[in-house]
């Protein structure tokens, strides 16, 4: 077998129009699992038996189960609730949840590093409970996370391809249509690697100039 170099020149305009919708589900899935995140970090340090052992129990299935299974689970059932979605809403919900959960380990794990006499300093002071999370703890658990969510982000950019299989026009579906129809699927496949490859040196360049940043501003 001869790899065909014109060929794969050929298809990469048409991989680099996927890509925007694999940056798009990505950054959008990576937002809400910031979000979603940050507000389970939240709950469970409450110590709300029931409500944790739910929480629990969510982040054990996730952990415990593919992330192909979550997206075809999200893909068939979201339709059957009130939610009326396509597959790229699936598909996005299923990133955003799974990486949510990764995102809520990242966090505990770096609120206990975040010196408690900090929370008793704000409290001694009359701030409430909100604030001292959006002063104090947030921009710390933020900035003692940041490599880990940069690499949690590079698992939400590669996740997009999984998105193939529910029929996301993405990289990974663009190349398989391309491949198959000129019956040149190596090319395909190498095309659509190159693009994930970038997205994800970009992905971590901006993780550490955020790094970066946020220890220079910490120096000051």
């Amino acid at each position: 077998m001869q790899f065909d170099f014109g060929f794969l020149v050929t298809m990469m305009p048409a991989l680099a129009e996927a890509v925007v919708a694999n940056a798009t589900i990505a950054a959008i899935a990576l937002a809400l699992s910031l979000l979603i995140g940050m507000a389970l970090t939240i709950v469970r340090t409450k110590k709300i038996r029931p409500v944790n052992a739910v929480i629990d129990l969510v982040i054990s299935f996730v952990r415990g189960t593919p992330l192909m299974v979550q997206v075809l689970l999200a893909y068939y059932t979201l339709p059957l609730s009130t939610l009326s979605s396509g597959p790229m809403i699936a598909g996005t919900i299923a990133l955003a949840i799974n990486s949510s959960i990764y995102v809520t380990e990242a966090l505990r794990a770096g609120l206990q590093a975040v010196d408690p006499g900090q929370v008793e300093a704000g409290t001694a002071l009359g701030l409430k409970r909100g604030t001292i999370w959006r002063k104090v703890l947030i921009p710390q658990l933020l900035y003692n996370s940041v490599p880990v969510i940069t690499n949690e982000a590079t698992f939400v950019v590669k996740g997009t391809a999984l998105l193939s299989v529910i029929t996301v026009v993405e990289v990974m579906r663009t190349s398989q249509q391309i491949g198959s129809a000129n019956y040149q699927p190596f090319e395909a496949v190498v095309g659509a690697a190159f693009c994930f490859f970038v997205m994800n040196t970009l992905v971590i360049a901006i993780g550490n100039l955020a790094e970066r940043h946020l220890r220079r501003r910490d120096e000051r």
